[in-house]
């Protein structure tokens, strides 16, 4: 029997190239958990500088978002197809946007 067709060479090189080729992948994204942990966070200042409006952090909370998932009426939601690129005006969708906009009006 040749080299290349013994079993352990067959079987055990490709799982000893998976295991040293998986370390360095795995190093690079533990890489990038450090890299960006050290940045630190936008402040509201900073945003409306850019343009972005930020809310205060204070004025999201668990609680308001639970609130706000309450109003929603799960029981009476209609699945509308979006639009695509190519369809110049889509009746049905528009309808459901604007039933949405009253809805979230109230």
């Amino acid at each position: 029997m040749g080299f290349l067709q013994r079993r352990s060479f067959r079987f055990g090189v490709p799982f000893l190239v998976m295991i040293v080729g998986g370390s360095f992948g795995l190093q690079k994204f533990t890489e990038l958990r450090y890299e960006y942990r050290s940045r630190k966070r936008v402040s509201k200042e900073e945003a409306d500088a850019y343009g972005v409006k930020m809310k205060d952090p204070k004025e999201v909370t668990l609680d308001s978002e639970f609130e706000k998932m309450e109003k929603i009426d799960y029981d009476t939601w209609e699945q509308v197809r979006g639009p695509r690129p190519w369809e110049a005006d889509n009746k049905l969708y528009e309808e459901a946007k604007q039933r949405a906009a009253n809805i979230n009006r109230t």
